[in-house]
């Protein structure tokens, strides 16, 4: 049965690349640049194999049907204006901007950004796929079907440049690559305006879950608060891995570092978990009443938590997550 399924997998994959060869010429180059006079054949990126380690993966070229199960490529293939070239996507999200990937009924349902379906995936016939961090088990099975792009945010580049580097390396795959600055502009002018505010300023970065409150530090979700856009972020030990949940703490924590700002991501409000509290029914409580950052209006419920916890690294993602501080901090 294994070896039927590789033979399958085999046969489909020789049929996309085919169908690749049949609209491209055989010249075939690392480059993202279309070369004089015919097209290329594949081109080499830069990705995270399934252990997140980076590695040099041969693509196609210009791909014409794209599989997408991660929100921040589906993000960027929209912004270069790729999306309708997307057979396949993940189904399940609440980010308003991609919904109309959600309601076309030409988009096979691949599952979820966690939980991939791979007979769909392979039913949908993709040149390639892209994928993100929640998904890197499934890399190898997900490769027998097409390549397989894998690209993620890294808190040490920060989110700005790791958006830059991301979408730059998507759109080498189709020769748009002269897009991106233009797509990126204007956002270190918005960092630099916040980072003003932020100077000097102390904060605990911290979110919501299952009726708790987990601080996050600098090497995770909602990092751009801390590294970028420059808050001291007081909460955790820097030593201290916090990058897929942070660490629980307790409110008497919270007010015993008494940070001048509070930022409050609602993970369930993110993954619309049912029956679960609102951030605000649980932070506001007697004792983040009574601390300096609430007395002052400091405490910053991210406007969008969808979009911070499931989207980050995506183009539009990264305007709406610095809107949310503009709102509250520029206002």
């Amino acid at each position: 049965m294994k070896k039927m399924l590789s033979f399958v997998l085999a046969g489909a994959m020789a049929l996309s690349l085919m169908a690749c060869s049949a609209q491209n010429s055989d010249v075939s180059s690392d480059s993202g640049s279309q070369s004089t006079g015919d097209a290329q054949k594949s081109v080499t990126v830069t990705t995270l194999n399934g252990v997140s380690e980076p590695m040099e993966l041969k693509v196609p070229y210009n791909p014409q049907r794209i599989a997408v199960m991660d929100l921040a490529a589906l993000d960027i293939l929209d912004r270069l204006g790729l999306g309708d070239r997307v057979v396949g996507s993940a189904k399940a999200f609440s980010v308003d901007y991609l919904q109309n990937y959600l309601s076309d009924d030409n988009i096979v349902n691949l599952g979820t950004i966690k939980e991939v379906d791979l007979e769909a995936v392979m039913a949908c016939e993709p040149d390639v796929i892209f994928i993100g961090g929640r998904l890197s088990t499934s890399y190898d099975a997900l490769s027998e079907i097409a390549p397989v792009v894998y690209l993620s945010t890294d808190t040490e580049l920060g989110v700005v440049e790791s958006v830059r580097q991301n979408s730059t390396t998507i759109a080498s795959m189709f020769g748009l690559e002269q897009e991106v600055d233009e797509l990126m502009a204007g956002f270190e002018t918005r960092i630099a305006a916040l980072h003003e505010v932020a100077d000097g300023k102390t904060a605990i970065v911290g979110m919501c879950t299952s009726g708790g409150f987990n601080v996050l530090g600098n090497d995770g979700r909602c990092s751009i608060i801390g590294k970028e856009v420059g808050f001291q972020n007081i909460g955790v030990d820097a030593n201290i891995d916090t990058s897929t949940h942070g660490n629980e703490a307790s409110f008497e924590f919270v007010v015993k570092k008494a940070p001048e700002y509070i930022f409050v991501m609602d993970r369930d409000a993110a993954i619309s978990t049912d029956g679960a509290k609102l951030a605000q029914e649980i932070i506001e409580n007697e004792l983040i009443m009574g601390t300096e950052a609430y007395r002052n209006g400091n405490v910053i419920y991210l406007a969008h938590p969808a979009v911070w916890y499931t989207a980050e690294g995506g183009i539009t993602a990264l305007d709406v997550m610095l809107s949310d501080l503009e709102t509250e901090l520029l206002g």
